[in-house]
């Protein structure tokens, strides 16, 4: 284990909203995957998935608070807008960050950091 630098329920919440994110928006039959790996000064956690993909025109907003992409499928699905901005915070104010790396049609990659301790 290497430890970081960390809230530990802050901590959890990012990855509950970064999981409910994937399962949501990956079709029945895709994968998820969470993989962790660190350097001399970072823990680092990425949440990969299969599902539908962040066009690249929204990726820009998508860490703004009550932004979504699809707004009749986020309502469908129950999202508020709020996660991906509540990931954002709460990395931030323990002097992590948050990325992403997606694809229409193929799935995206979360990937975060957290100082280690």
């Amino acid at each position: 284990a290497v430890p970081a630098r960390a809230d530990r329920a802050a901590v959890e919440l990012v990855l509950e909203n970064l999981l409910d994110n994937a399962i949501k928006y990956t079709e029945p039959g895709g994968w998820i995957e969470v993989r962790f790996s660190s350097d001399p000064a970072h823990v680092c956690v990425e949440v990969a998935d299969t599902g539908i993909g962040i066009p690249e025109a929204h990726r820009s907003r998508i860490f703004e608070r009550f932004y979504r992409v699809d707004r009749g499928r986020s309502r469908a699905l129950g999202g508020t807008g709020l996660g991906l901005s509540i990931v954002n915070n709460l990395l931030g104010e323990m002097g992590g960050e948050v990325s992403l790396q997606s694809s229409p049609g193929v799935g995206s990659i979360f990937r975060f950091t957290l100082p280690r301790a």
